[in-house]
């Protein structure tokens, strides 16, 4: 077998065995978000939950997934490459304790600030209906969890840097199962049923941490924490983290961005907005993150040793994979939006107008999903070149678009009245994405490390007509909503089966009679 089909063969494994796991517990996260829509509905306890939620959540991604991983990988990969494993072993203790401490101080300041934290993200809350209060208690106990899931994320990053890609993306199940237990068996025994989901939160953080120590040891990489912040790779490492830290998470400002504003626009929007949000999470997750945790450690190792052409190669390949999968996701979630809503949501204390309503939100935020999914591939091209300045400076211009958009749209629909004025704040989010994405192609294009290979024309013509067809499929055999709503749960999910699975075999069956092999999916090698 040759090199370039081997390399090829192995990231395709590594991404399955990703997103095997991946799937998983996106399933749970989808169970956990019924239980949610069914006992809390788009309430003001649910807001205040979200809320109390995000703001560590946010920081999470700016430290775990935007810092630790981007930061830390590329610099780990260099000393595994060309230093070996013990001066490796040093750079993980140094980080473990240098950076710890930091993440502690952080987590201090915030249960501390509680209050100024939930007035900065949710102005909309202060007032008499007891939101700001609630969200309040409620991170004093959320807050933790940015410790423990950073702490979690820097352990993730060393077995990723190994090759152990399947136990940190197992990691995440343990927080859905710890909520759902809490929202299904706690919340009722509760004066405030709500603290119920804060409480597991924290719990959640520490079983997370404590699940990657004896995978940690097996490798002889479990860190001994030590306060060296003069440290060589600690120094370089923390260069890298501190642009990657916005660099990475411009989506997430954009969504705080949302957040913020929906806080302004009554109670419920935040619900809403975080239901469709998941929804379209569910195919980013399962493709677009699991192929970026992969190929990160792969293009940080081709950088290090230089193979500049398996580097462009290893890109191209995992844009022709994303535009493969999704651009059918994104058209899939739009004409599919109420089914999938009703299906799914509806029931308990979840109406018909939030069916309505999340599914507007849901259209909008899918627009951006190929967006989305190709940032999540050309930012890590960047942060494997110990680039961090080029994505900042794209990510600055997004979230400036955003923000325009977000106000202008949020104030338009208010002002004739329109019910889905949250839809609005979607739709911003995702035309910044689309912008993002677009812009660090074009930069990575300038600087002549991506080289489109032969073949994209006839790919995009292929991909075009296989998804007219797919959404064509997709509207003759759809429902009105009124049937969806008015169905059992079993005849929706029946039906909601049958039309995914026409679909996909629509979409696949056209790609094929058009000449399209997985052959041609082998990474080309100069």
């Amino acid at each position: 077998m040759t090199r370039k089909k081997v390399s090829g063969l192995k990231l395709i494994l590594k991404t399955s065995v990703v997103s095997s796991m991946t799937l998983l517990s996106r399933i749970l996260g989808l169970v956990r978000d019924v239980v949610f829509a069914r006992y809390f509905g788009a309430s003001f306890v649910m807001d205040a939950f979200l809320v109390a939620n995000r703001i560590p959540n946010m920081l999470r991604r700016f430290f775990a997934e935007g810092a630790f991983s981007q930061g830390f990988v590329p610099v780990m990969a260099r000393y595994r490459e060309k230093q070996g494993h013990e001066d490796a072993r040093e750079f993980v203790d140094s980080v473990a304790g240098t950076f710890g401490l930091i993440l502690f101080l952080v987590t201090l300041f915030g249960v501390v600030a509680a209050p100024l934290l939930v007035a900065i993200v949710a102005p909309g809350f202060i007032g008499e209906d007891g939101r700001f209060d609630l969200a309040t208690l409620m991170l004093r106990f959320t807050f933790p969890y940015l410790f423990f899931v950073s702490l979690t994320a820097f352990a993730g990053g060393i077995l990723n840097t190994y090759g152990r890609f399947g136990v940190p993306a197992f990691t995440p199940v343990i927080l859905n199962i710890v909520l759902i237990a809490a929202a299904i068996w706690l919340s009722p025994l509760l004066d405030e049923p709500g603290m119920a989901l804060a409480y597991a939160v924290l719990v959640a953080g520490l079983l997370q941490l404590l699940f990657q120590v004896p995978f940690l040891l097996r490798i002889r990489a479990l860190p001994r924490p030590r306060w060296a912040p003069t440290h060589e790779g600690v120094r370089r490492a923390g260069k890298l983290m501190l642009p990657a830290i916005f660099g990475s998470s411009v989506a997430q400002i954009n969504v705080l961005l949302g957040g913020i504003i929906a806080s302004l626009l009554g109670v419920g929007k935040i619900s809403l907005l975080y239901y469709s949000d998941r929804l379209m999470e569910f195919p980013l997750g399962l493709f677009g993150i699991a192929l970026a945790t992969v190929t990160l450690p792969y293009l940080s190792r081709q950088y290090a040793n230089e193979s500049h052409e398996e580097f462009a190669a290893t890109l191209d390949w995992s844009m022709k994979l994303v535009m493969l999968i999704a651009v059918p996701a994104a058209i899939g979630l739009i004409v599919l939006a109420e089914p999938l809503v009703a299906t799914i949501f509806y029931g308990g204390v979840f109406t018909v107008d939030d069916v309505r309503m999340t599914a507007l939100a849901l259209q909008a935020f899918a627009v951006g999903l190929v967006g989305f999914s190709f940032v999540k591939i050309l930012a890590p091209a960047y942060f494997a070149r110990e680039d961090t300045k080029t994505p900042v400076r794209i990510g600055l211009i997004a979230l400036a678009v955003n923000f325009l958009l977000s106000v202008s749209l949020a104030w338009y629909l208010t002002s004739i009245g329109y019910a889905g004025t949250h839809a609005g704040l979607a739709l911003a989010i995702s035309v910044a994405a689309m912008l993002n994405a677009y812009l660090l192609f074009r930069g990575l294009r300038q600087q002549a490390v991506l080289t489109l290979s032969s073949g994209w024309k006839s790919l995009l013509l292929q991909v075009l007509v296989a998804n007219v067809v797919m959404a064509l499929a997709l509207v003759y055999i759809g429902r009105p909503l009124a049937w969806w709503l008015n169905a059992t749960a079993l005849d929706r999910s029946a039906w909601l089966g049958v039309s995914i699975v026409a679909g996909v075999t629509a979409y696949f069956l056209i790609l094929f009679l058009l000449g399209l092999r997985p052959s041609k999916f082998g990474m080309r090698h100069h």
